[in-house]
């Protein structure tokens, strides 16, 4: 009989530290953000790849721009390629999510940005989700109109 190990919670660094990988959620939307620290990318810029369209295309509002690139710009992070696998959510959630991920990547990149994270609150997972329907009512707490007549 096999026993399985618990699975890590750790952000997994790939074999040659050719990229830092992590995991991000909110609500639904679950995304695998991969950061390569030593890429050869543009002097002064971050390439952000989303399901490989660039960050302009797949958010095209720059408030959920902001989101996903704050990190960056808190810590004042220059030319990092990062590369980022989404599924699930909305374009919010999905914001959120990759802004976990890319945040747990830099910590586990260097140690010290976490107490900066930590303090933006960067690196806590929202855990508020959509309220199941329950069984007898329309929405998860909204009940049958009752009618007098």
């Amino acid at each position: 009989m096999t026993t399985k190990s618990p699975k890590s919670k750790k952000p997994k660094e790939a074999s040659g530290d050719r990229y830092i990988e992590a995991v991000g959620r909110r609500k639904t939307a679950v995304a695998r953000v991969r950061i390569f620290p030593a890429s050869s990318v543009r002097e002064g810029q971050n390439d952000i790849l989303i399901n490989d369209k660039n960050l302009d295309k797949y958010f095209p509002l720059k408030k959920d721009q902001s989101v996903v690139t704050s990190p960056f710009e808190k810590l004042m992070q220059k030319g990092m390629k990062t590369t980022v696998k989404i599924k699930g959510g909305g374009v919010a959630g999905q914001a959120e999510a990759i802004r976990l991920g890319i945040s747990r990547a830099l910590v586990s990149f260097d140690k010290e940005t976490r107490p900066r994270l930590k303090a933006l609150g960067f690196l806590t997972r929202d855990p508020r989700m959509v309220e199941r329907k329950k069984p007898g009512l329309r929405k998860a707490r909204r009940p049958q109109q009752w009618r007098k007549r």
